[in-house]
């Protein structure tokens, strides 16, 4: 059985959108597009080389496949990134049926991308990574299909903006399987799922006067 594997690069405050370039992602006024650019090191560079390094296929959202569409195939021979993403297979998530996707090893997930996803991880195959897609994450978190998130969280606020998780994202517990930090203070950690959200209570077994009087007036 194939895995989804989320890659997100994400500030402090959970912002996805544009890390890449200013140009990248403008919708709703963006200004800080290319936000992650400062903070690369050889440090970063190692673990994005770890996420690619075992063989997967792409699943993208249509706006991060049309800014990959317009990159990677430009990128050169000599580009290793570049020439794993034009060589891999590429599902695309989209709303408009007859899109046209040019790039090379390209096709639509259909009108049911949650239930394509779905069969594609019942098939054989390498593993499914996603990278940017905020919206398509979106579908993937609602419907249980992520079992593994590479997050790398970068300290800088970004205020607003696109977002890793929604407003739909079914609470679950996550594992810390492993964490390390770069150079340039980036957070890098990978965790799997850790089944359902365990509360517990630091209150006092006899709650006081104080406490029942605030639980009767808590607004």
């Amino acid at each position: 059985m194939r895995k989804v594997i989320v890659g997100a690069f994400v500030s402090l405050d959970g912002i996805m959108q544009a890390p890449g370039g200013p140009h990248e992602d403008p919708v709703g006024g963006f200004k800080y597009g290319g936000w992650l650019v400062p903070y690369f090191d050889e440090t970063l560079g190692e673990a994005v080389g770890e996420m690619f390094e075992k063989p997967f296929d792409l699943l993208l959202g249509r706006k991060t496949y049309d800014i990959f569409a317009a990159h990677w195939p430009y990128a050169g021979a000599d580009d290793p990134i570049g020439f794993t993403f034009n060589r891999i297979a590429k599902y695309v998530a989209t709303r408009n049926p007859g899109l046209k996707l040019g790039w090379q090893n390209s096709q639509p997930l259909g009108p049911d991308a949650a239930g394509a996803v779905n069969n594609l991880k019942n098939e054989e195959g390498p593993d499914l990574l996603t990278q940017g897609s905020t919206d398509f994450l979106q579908t993937l978190f609602s419907n249980e299909l992520v079992d593994e998130l590479n997050v790398f969280i970068f300290p800088v606020v970004l205020g607003s903006g696109k977002k890793l998780f929604g407003e739909g994202t079914n609470p679950t517990a996550l594992k810390l399987v492993s964490s390390k930090v770069s150079g340039t203070g980036v957070t890098i950690n990978k965790y799997v799922r850790g089944g359902q959200v365990m509360t517990g209570s630091f209150a006092f077994e006899q709650p006081s006067e104080a406490e029942l009087e605030r639980r009767k007036n808590w607004r």
